[in-house]
């Protein structure tokens, strides 16, 4: 009888042990794994903090939807092409800045990378089952085009915030907006406004007329599908609009 106790005590404890040590294990690969996502975390900000940094100065040479419209291309058995030449700021007619904040962002100048009134009136419209309409600030689209992905998910969502943010706090309103110009798709393999302004009315940017800007305004929400020049009626009424409202825009970087 006492030997079969010896023996249960001894199985128990065998058994504390056991689990004890599956504990520990346990503990310790989730410390790992903690580790590595810290790692990779920090990483991540330090890298993005650099690149930030590093367009603040220099000119974006290409973006990830370049890239992608690229392999489209080759996939779809078509002649690759693409146009895209930075130009500076002073290079770009005011007439082609103000009628993108015009019609992609009236508050451009004043909010902080988001205009949360125009995203819940686009989440409002979406829900009732209406056209969907974004509620993306000019900030938030070059912080898409230049550091993500196309397409539509939480985590890309999470990071184009993420984005929007570093380039409000280390970028210029007057930066973003050049970069905004010199990226943003303006055609089919048309990137930027000096190659846009040379695509549909054969000039420089910087020689834009109120009519012309607003024209290429007009096409940013689906530039594969409309034309500035010789344009449908729906593209003649936005730019009507656009040039209307052109005139209560004031550049004050």
């Amino acid at each position: 009888m006492q030997i079969s106790k010896m023996c249960i005590k001894f199985n128990n404890g065998y058994i504390i042990q056991i689990r004890n040590f599956a504990q520990l294990t346990l503990l310790s690969m989730f410390r790992k794994i903690a580790r590595i996502f810290f790692k990779i975390c920090l990483w991540f900000v330090v890298l993005s903090v650099f690149s930030v940094l590093l367009f603040r100065f220099v000119p974006v040479p290409f973006t990830p939807l370049m890239i992608s419209r690229y392999f489209e291309q080759k996939a779809d058995g078509k002649e690759t092409h693409s146009s895209h030449d930075w130009v500076s700021i002073d290079k770009i007619s005011p007439n082609l800045q103000k009628a993108v904040i015009a019609s992609e962002d009236d508050k451009f100048l004043t909010h902080h990378g988001f205009n949360f009134e125009a995203m819940k009136k686009a989440y409002k419209n979406n829900k009732k089952g209406k056209r969907i309409k974004g509620g993306s600030t000019i900030s938030q689209q070059t912080a898409k085009n230049v550091f993500l992905w196309q397409g539509r998910s939480y985590l890309r969502k999470g990071l184009e915030a993420y984005f929007t943010v570093l380039i409000e706090l280390l970028w210029s309103k007057e930066r973003i907006m050049e970069v905004y110009l010199n990226s943003i798709e303006m055609g089919d393999g048309v990137y930027g406004t000096q190659a846009a302004a040379q695509h549909w009315y054969k000039k420089d940017a910087a020689d834009l007329t109120k009519y012309q800007a607003a024209g290429i305004a007009a096409i940013l929400p689906n530039p594969l599908r409309f034309k500035a020049a010789k344009s449908s009626g729906y593209i003649e009424r936005r730019k009507g609009r656009i040039v209307k409202l052109m005139r209560y825009v004031k550049l004050d970087y």
